[in-house]
């Protein structure tokens, strides 16, 4: 039974966090968020790690993950740049990334098993990954047969701003039949609200399923997601705040009948970290699952 590879998007800036969380650490012995997602997958039987980066962090990236990793699970590095397009399409004004579908595709060369992506940045529970495990070791990887973990949107905001989370429409099978990035839903008078394109906001129900980026995929996503690129920067890329994120990727193949994506759930609580107040929250709760055994007191 081929293992998958976990893909990790840690590329982020981390602006609205106010430095890299990626590295950021929520434990007495160090630990990021992102280490608990490593162990878990670890755990759970994937056999490799793909990590998409910068360049600018490379070396603090690798002197963090690489002593705790080594002998334990075999781990790749590969990087995006906004440069990282093609040559008809460099002559635009771009300061920020391309997005998390563009990150992605930085992966195709060294990822050919099924594979998971998650960010670095948001703790999604032991039993999700071992769920995603169990899926993509079972899905022929030559098939469009693709995989999500869905949260309800209530469980996965921020007191302290607006957070980024895929809208998701599912059938009574549990098939995506839509999704929909939202990249700004607050906290509003009790309630939930995102901002539309007309930068209105509208109400949105706090139990919608939504993506927080754990995804399954098999190596065949790569071509499409590759063409769709081509055509998004065709459209786009003279437009500098225009991201090509993965659920754009999603919803064509969704919409075009390209593939299915089945909605997975488990019992995984979700937690992550948008703005810097959100640490103490995150840690006390890490600290809880270390507390009742569910992690070592040091897991490296």
């Amino acid at each position: 039974m081929n293992k998958p590879t976990l893909v990790v998007l840690a590329a982020g800036i981390g602006s609205r966090y106010g430095g890299l969380k990626q590295l950021d650490t929520f434990t007495e012995q160090g630990d990021t968020i992102l280490d608990f997602s490593i162990y878990d997958a670890i755990q759970a039987g994937f056999g490799k790690v793909v990590f998409i980066i910068r360049k600018s962090i490379e070396t603090e990236f690798k002197a963090f993950f690489n002593p705790k990793l080594e002998g334990k699970i075999e781990v790749v590095y590969v990087f995006q740049e906004i440069e990282d397009i093609p040559e008809k399409y460099k002559d635009n004004q771009r300061q920020k990334p391309w997005g998390t579908a563009h990150a992605l595709l930085m992966a195709k060369n060294v990822v050919t098993e099924n594979f998971a992506v998650i960010n670095a940045d948001d703790f999604y529970g032991k039993e999700a990954f071992e769920v995603m495990a169990k899926k993509l070791m079972e899905t022929d990887k030559t098939s469009n047969a693709f995989s999500m973990m869905g949260y309800v949107l209530k469980n996965t905001v921020s007191d302290y701003g607006f957070v980024s989370r895929g809208e998701c429409k599912v059938d009574s099978n549990n098939f995506l039949t839509g999704i929909t990035e939202r990249t700004h839903i607050e906290k509003v008078n009790n309630g939930l609200k995102f901002k539309n394109d007309n930068e209105e906001l509208v109400e949105i129900d706090e139990n919608t399923i939504v993506s927080m980026n754990f995804f399954g995929f098999t190596p065949t996503y790569f071509d499409i997601s590759s063409s769709l690129f081509e055509e998004f920067l065709g459209v786009n890329y003279k437009d500098p705040k225009a991201e090509f994120f993965i659920p754009l990727v999603v919803n064509h193949v969704i919409v075009n009948m390209l593939a299915t994506m089945e909605v997975l759930t488990s019992n995984a609580r979700w937690f992550g970290v948008t703005y810097k107040q959100d640490k103490a929250y995150v840690t006390s709760e890490i600290g809880k699952l270390k507390n009742l055994g569910v992690y070592p007191e040091k897991m490296w």
